[in-house]
């Protein structure tokens, strides 16, 4: 066992890493295409294109590996890297499954904080990270890591957990509670989180007269990036380490390094802020 497999079991032994790829893993059972159609389309509606023919497409952090799915099928090279051993083993497995023996579809084991490693990746037309580095124990230099990644009139296309001050807080919190947990009880420890977390949601929306407001994501949740709500719920409840920004600061951020905001889903909740930069 290498000494990076060795680290990444010893954080996730001691409660200082969530097990990503094994959540992801499970994920893969559902997988369907429908799934991978609507992963296609999130990333054209964002993206603002009909397909990815000719260009580089970098996925950070990729997981399941069903965005890199969707790149490869709509005409991207695709390069796809990952810190958690399991997600890498997902999105082999993936590459397996659709595109077997393709040499443009490449898949590692690497870290974003590897500076040295991202340096002999070159650059790319997109480069997409979705919920990734916010969970990396060192965000702000994860963000920074990615701007020499994005070719000239390239695009980044991030997801950054908004920041709601004290909730934020209160989350991390119950993130972190539940790296303590044993692994038999962290699923039901997520579910009950995250079902309570909804029926809260839905009730206070009810109160307001606007039911429709929680329910509606709920309904719709299959159609967004083609994931799945119960695997994105143990994410969400489970996802340390956490940090979180505004929509503000992550776009001042860019500003300043060059990158102009295409378009943007700002967050007013707990949620992601999905934003897609231009490098000018």
């Amino acid at each position: 066992m290498n000494a990076s497999r060795t680290r990444h079991k010893r954080e996730i032994t001691q409660g200082q890493r969530f097990e990503f790829g094994a959540n992801w893993a499970r994920f893969l059972d559902v997988l369907d295409d429908e799934r991978i159609s609507q992963a296609e389309k999130s990333l054209k509606e964002m993206l603002g294109v009909e397909d990815l023919e000719g260009m580089r497409f970098l996925d950070v952090g990729s997981g399941s590996g069903l965005l890199s799915l969707a790149a490869r099928r709509l005409g991207a090279k695709v390069y796809s890297f990952d810190y958690d051993p399991e997600s890498v083993a997902c999105t082999q497995e993936l590459k397996r499954l659709y595109f077997p023996d393709d040499s443009a579809w490449s898949v590692e084991k690497a870290s974003v904080l590897d500076r040295d490693y991202l340096a002999g990746l070159g650059q790319f037309d997109v480069v997409y990270s979705w919920g990734v580095l916010h969970h990396t124990g060192a965000m702000w230099q994860a963000l920074e890591n990615v701007v020499p990644l994005v070719a000239g009139g390239g695009r980044l296309y991030i997801a950054i957990y908004n920041d709601q001050g004290w909730k934020s807080r209160f989350w991390w919190w119950i993130k972190y509670s539940y790296s303590r947990f044993p692994k038999p009880l962290k699923s039901s420890f997520a579910y009950a989180v995250g079902v309570t977390a909804i029926v809260l949601n839905i009730s206070k929306y009810t109160l307001k007269l606007k039911p429709m407001v929680a329910i509606r994501p709920l309904v719709q949740y299959g159609h967004k990036r083609g994931m799945s709500m119960f695997h994105d719920m143990v994410d969400w409840v489970g996802g340390f380490p956490y940090e979180v920004a505004s929509f503000a600061t992550l776009n001042s951020f860019f500003k300043a390094r060059g990158f102009e905001l295409l378009s943007g889903r700002e967050a007013t909740s707990l949620g992601n802020h999905e934003m897609v930069f231009r490098r000018v």
